[in-house]
């Protein structure tokens, strides 16, 4: 089982990011104040049942984070710019490092951008395209 001491500073903080980021970037890509909240509820829930439950130390491990690794005035684009690039990096590292942590991974975070796009009634077009970025930058 792969822990945070398997991995430098630098891809620890890209599997962290790639995870909060996915979330993100799919509730930025259709934003409503009310379904804001929604989202990141559902973010929130994602990552306390994932801490509990989830086959995977490096998962469990993951789902212990606090903040985003984003500020409050990150535009949208840099959101999406810095978690694709976080989950390529991650992707890299997992597959360097810990192989057999990668599908976890991988499942791991499409589930919370999911969870997220479905927090909310309306927007599915913009964040299914999100979903499909994160599921891309995961192949």
């Amino acid at each position: 089982m792969a822990t945070k001491t398997d991995f430098t500073d630098q891809e620890w903080e890209s599997l962290q990011k790639g995870v909060t980021g996915a979330g993100l970037l799919v509730s930025l890509s259709d934003r409503g104040f009310f379904d804001t909240f929604k989202e990141a509820g559902s973010l929130a829930k994602h990552l306390a049942q994932a801490k509990q439950g989830s086959s995977s130390g490096l998962v469990r491990e993951l789902a212990e984070m606090h903040g985003t690794g984003f500020g409050l005035a990150t535009s949208p684009e840099t959101v999406e710019r810095e978690t694709l690039e976080a989950l390529r990096s991650a992707k890299a590292a997992l597959e360097s490092k810990a192989p057999g942590e990668l599908d976890s991974y991988r499942q791991f975070v499409v589930e919370i951008a999911r969870s997220v796009g479905e927090a909310a009634g309306g927007g599915e077009t913009a964040e299914s395209a999100a979903i499909e970025k994160v599921e891309s930058a995961l192949r």
